[in-house]
């Protein structure tokens, strides 16, 4: 098999993983704000859901979450998914969300107190500080977290062929199997390679955006 058609293959197999990738973010990154937000109530039955929630999350594997969300549906109610793309897109951004989760809760609670009380001095509301004050500093402090994690995630991706979605792995894999040659699973490295030089350069642009911000 030429470099050509092996190249035009895992092309066509990314639209998954970008699809994966783009799909997990724009879910994670708002259900972590509510899963963040919970675990930092002060009603204590939320709070403790919440922070269980977090804990069994991120206390077991991302490759046995998906293998969970897709066959024990089926397996407890006989209602197996039938979108193997929807399932690993949900074990996905359940697992993101709870990590984003505890990257906001530990920017927040880095804020010293005193931005809070020059706020109020300022005759400015709870809703007022915590939007025009609070949050931008936040946003700064979290971003490098959030970029090792975000970056993990383009890696991460590679998991879902666990179920047999086609994303790049899969892909590589099949051509190794079918054509007897093992050169398109290492050739993979450069396709993620790419993408994750990409995001990079992109949160460095960001960085230097939110230089403005000092906490």
């Amino acid at each position: 098999m030429s470099f050509g058609a092996v190249t035009l293959e895992l092309l066509d197999a990314s639209k998954y993983t970008l699809g994966l990738f783009a799909l997990t973010l724009l879910a994670a990154i708002p259900l972590g704000v509510v899963i963040c937000a919970g675990a930092m109530s002060k009603f204590k039955p939320i709070k403790w859901i919440s922070n269980m929630f977090i804990w069994v999350v991120r206390g077991t594997p991302l490759m046995l979450q998906i293998i969970v969300v897709f066959y024990v549906p089926g397996l407890l109610f006989s209602v197996p998914f039938k979108s193997r793309f929807l399932a690993a897109f949900i074990a996905f951004a359940i697992n993101y969300a709870a990590y984003f989760a505890e990257i906001y809760r530990g920017g927040i609670e880095a804020m010293p107190r005193g931005q809070y009380e020059a706020g109020r001095v300022l005759g400015m509301s709870r809703t007022q500080i915590n939007l025009l004050v609070i949050c931008p500093q936040v946003v700064k402090k979290i971003t490098p977290a959030m970029t090792g994690e975000i970056i993990t995630l383009v890696k991460d991706t590679s998991l879902a062929n666990i179920i047999g979605i086609g994303e790049i792995i899969f892909a590589a894999k099949s051509i190794v199997t079918t054509k007897a040659i093992l050169w398109p699973l290492f050739y993979t490295g450069v396709f993620y390679l790419v993408m994750i030089g990409a995001l990079t350069i992109l949160f460095k642009l960001v960085e230097k955006k939110m230089n403005y911000y000092k906490a």
